[in-house]
């Protein structure tokens, strides 16, 4: 029963730690684009958004997955 809670625990900080740094990313490459054609900012910010919802959306439901492991585990 410890090792689910560890194993969760791991889960969800590696969950947290990778959906950060691909929004990290995604937001970087914004800015640099934006910075070398600020005429395009609507459009580069707007092309960024679909790829940032996506990837909110995966890591809320790996951590949904995770959470259920946790509780199906007792």
């Amino acid at each position: 029963m410890q090792f689910a809670f560890m194993g969760v625990a791991i889960g969800l900080g590696l969950i947290v730690i990778g959906a950060g740094l691909g929004i990290g990313k995604l937001a970087a490459a914004v800015a640099e684009g934006v910075a070398r054609q600020p005429s395009a900012a609507a459009q580069i910010s707007g092309a960024a958004n679909l790829p940032l919802f996506l990837l909110e959306g995966v890591a809320i439901l790996a951590e949904v997955f995770a959470l259920l492991v946790l509780l199906l585990n007792q």
